[in-house]
């Protein structure tokens, strides 16, 4: 059985070396040649014996992602659309913040979630991402930066529903913040969800990293309409699970609203807002919707958006305006397909 060792942890990797004969130290190789030397092949690990590389390549397949295009946003954003080995295309983006860099990666090819603002929802669900093809991204960015050490903050907010593929995600998020993994801080890796309740409450006791809640509205009709997720999760069970949410000593759980012209943008729904995440250790990103192909939904105006903020803000709410980055390219949030056409919906 062949095996994919960018999903194993690091004791799965030594048991897998000595399962072929080998010293378990082989494992501790391997691990930092895959992710401290972002090696592709076994024919870079160049402290194993040859014989034994031709072996370990027959018994676990160093597959990766293919680079199918590259897009470069006016705002030095740049979009990766990735081709997986069976067809459907992934994207990743990489944002630059003013002291380093932001990656945004896909946990699924499409997504199921149907949510009415976001163009990957048209896609459907085409599969889950193994833990190796959700680690891969960040690796094959690496490699492609000429200092790949600014590369600090992981965003899972691409492509799919990362707790509706929970344990490919959660192995690929041990990798990335281990010491012999890709060693990014916890404190640096962010996980977006719709608000698969139950999901969210088993993240909460088997990895710390931040959470992020795709909110988008403060009452169940206007919510369910855009977020068929909240059918079955209602703001009542889902605020629930917020509170209960284990926060470390001063983290707080960001809410995330893309604010649509006429549909969620008024005052009286930052005033619902702000009383649904009353109690909860809570900062609201606000996203002015971005426009995408087939959309019938536009933005608010800019007044209305600061005056949303300042609803929140005058209510002890920390609510921060996202500008979005790569609009020029379809990067933005909402906007990605995973085609090679930007524009294709």
């Amino acid at each position: 059985m062949k095996v994919e060792l960018k999903g194993l942890d690091a004791l799965e990797t030594a048991q897998w070396a000595e399962s072929l004969g080998l010293e378990p130290y082989r494992g501790g190789q391997i691990r930092k040649w895959l992710f401290k030397r972002l090696a592709r092949s076994f024919d870079e690990m160049t402290d194993l014996p040859l014989s034994l590389r031709k072996t370990l390549a027959d018994r676990a397949p160093l597959n990766h992602l293919e680079t199918a295009k590259v897009l470069s946003s006016r705002d030095g954003t740049k979009k990766f659309l990735f081709r997986l080995h069976d067809g459907p295309g992934i994207e990743s983006v990489l944002i630059p913040e003013k002291d380093h860099f932001t990656l945004c990666i896909s946990s699924q090819a499409g997504c199921a979630m149907g949510c009415r603002f976001c163009l990957t929802a048209k896609q459907g669900l085409k599969r889950n991402l193994s833990p190796g093809e959700i680690v891969d991204q960040v690796l094959e960015v690496k490699r492609s930066m000429e200092r790949p050490e600014r590369l600090t903050n992981i965003v899972l907010m691409g492509m799919g529903e990362p707790l509706a593929n929970y344990e490919a995600v959660v192995r690929a998020l041990r990798n990335l913040v281990a010491d012999d993994g890709l060693n990014f801080s916890h404190r640096k890796v962010t996980l977006s969800t719709s608000g698969l309740v139950p999901a969210m409450e088993r993240l909460g006791r088997d990895l710390e990293v931040n959470l992020a809640v795709s909110l988008n509205a403060a009452d169940d009709d206007t919510r369910s309409m855009l977020m068929p997720v909240n059918r079955k999760y209602p703001l009542g069970d889902l605020m629930a699970a917020c509170r209960r949410y284990p926060l470390p000593h001063r983290k707080m759980i960001t809410f995330e609203y893309v604010l649509i012209g006429g549909v969620n943008d008024s005052a009286e729904d930052a005033r619902k807002t702000a009383a649904l995440l009353s109690g909860i250790r809570a900062k609201v990103n606000l996203i002015p919707f971005n426009p995408h192909p087939g959309s019938t939904m536009a933005p608010p105006s800019e007044h209305r958006v600061l005056a949303f903020q300042e609803v929140l803000l005058e209510r002890n709410i920390t609510a921060i305006i996202r500008k979005s980055k790569g609009r020029d390219i379809a990067a933005a949030c909402g906007q990605l397909s995973g085609t090679q056409d930007p524009a294709a919906g």
